[in-house]
């Protein structure tokens, strides 16, 4: 039997960025024994900063409970966008190349946010993205433009919804056994490897059961 974890993000979000290192930690740890994915779950403009200003409030907020030695850039921010599909495309599209892992999504999270790209044109974005990857970044590009990756990251957007949850990240964690966690807008390990070891025992559980007593009796 095997665990599976999903982490929901947007690119831009920044405690998307804040997580990745519990992310990267938890796959480290976990990485034989549970199924580690990755879904986009696009922001609107109902949850963007009003102004650079306010944006950068924020920032020291969130730098301050992350206790990071620098703080994030707003350097990307553009005040005149409702939605930034082109870095989330970018990684999405990704996956159409073979890339399923978090190498795309990370580096332009943190081109964007760490060094201040501008992340949100379509043309950074894929020479980030590329990079990362070892793409051709025009290749990259006309594919991340395809209807069908905007599709795939408004479907995942849909899922995200249908969770009742309004925070990036988001990490549900699922067993073969039917057991469900889901954390939202938590972006340290230990709750998570916790949560993770205890449904991992209860599988170990269920099939030292299943080795003494078999299928249930008719």
């Amino acid at each position: 039997m095997r665990l599976a974890i999903t982490c929901y993000l947007d690119v831009i979000s920044s405690w998307c960025y804040w997580a990745t290192p519990a992310w990267c930690e938890l796959r480290q740890r976990y990485s034989d024994r549970v199924e580690f994915r990755w879904k986009i779950a696009l922001m609107d403009e109902t949850g963007f900063p009003k102004t650079r200003e306010q944006m950068e409030w924020f920032y020291r907020r969130s730098g301050t409970l992350m206790r990071s030695p620098h703080m994030l850039s707003s350097a990307w921010y553009d005040p005149g966008v409702s939605e930034y599909l082109a870095p989330n495309l970018i990684a999405e599209a990704g996956r159409d190349f073979g890339i399923e892992d978090d190498r795309v999504w990370m580096a332009l999270s943190h081109a964007g946010l760490h060094d201040g790209k501008l992340f949100g044109q379509w043309d950074v974005a894929a020479k980030i993205g590329a990079k990362a990857a070892r793409l051709d970044p025009d290749q990259l590009l006309e594919k991340a433009q395809q209807p069908e990756i905007e599709g795939r990251a408004r479907a995942s957007t849909a899922e995200f919804h249908a969770l009742q949850v309004t925070q990036r990240p988001t990490f549900v964690i699922d067993s073969e056994i039917g057991d469900r966690a889901v954390f939202s807008g938590i972006a340290v390990a230990p709750p998570l490897g916790t949560t993770l070891d205890a449904m991992l025992d209860d599988i170990v559980a269920y099939q030292t059961h299943a080795a003494h007593f078999g299928t249930p009796p008719e």
